[in-house]
Formats: structure tokens, sequence, C-alpha cells
């Protein structure tokens, strides 16, 4: 069977390429995963079936930090850019344009 993960032609990619490509469609299935929890757990009237998808969601989390930083140790531009954005007090879009400027891509 196929794969149509690949933009280019797989055999002409090196293999860290093809694992970061595989990386990268493991976030986005744990992003999408963690947004229909968020759906399921809204409508849902059974609290024992909600804890269980609740917990499930969890599990999808913590999956999406693990790729993340799996991405962010192979791409330290990235990571300097997050540490500027994430957990800090204050305006995202103004942390973001101010991080893209101190990694020079501004």
């Amino acid at each position: 069977m196929p794969f149509d993960q690949y933009h280019e032609p797989p055999q002409e990619l090196p293999a860290e390429t093809r694992t970061f490509a595989r990386m990268c469609a493991s976030l986005i299935e744990e992003a999408e995963a963690i947004g229909w929890y968020e759906e399921r757990i809204a409508v849902e009237r059974d609290p024992e079936a909600r804890a269980i998808m609740e917990n499930a969601q969890e599990e999808e989390f913590k999956h999406f930090g693990m790729d993340l930083e799996f991405l962010l140790r192979r791409t330290p531009k990235w990571r300097e850019i997050l540490e500027g954005i994430l957990f800090q007090p204050g305006d995202i879009v103004a942390h973001g344009e101010e991080a893209e400027e101190d990694a020079g891509l501004a």
C-alpha cells in the first residue's frame, strides 16, 4: 500500500527527513485527537464516560508534547522561538513577533 505522506519521492529523501516528516504527521494526528476528545467531552453526559475521555485526551496531549520535543531537538531555531512565546505572561502575538526578531527571522 503506497504512502501519500511525502511531497517528494520518498526514495530520494534521507532517512532523517522521512523520520522528521513522520513526527510532523504524528504531531498533527495528536492535535486532531485532542480536538476530537474536546468535542466528545463537551457533549458527554455520563460522568464515567467523560472521565475516560478526559484521561484519553490527556494521553494524546502527552504524546503531542513528546512529538513536539522530538522536533524541537532537531530544529534549534524553532526551540529558540518557542522559548520566547511559551509560558510568558502578556501578549502572545507580541511575544511571537519578538521571538522571531530575536531568532533573526523577522
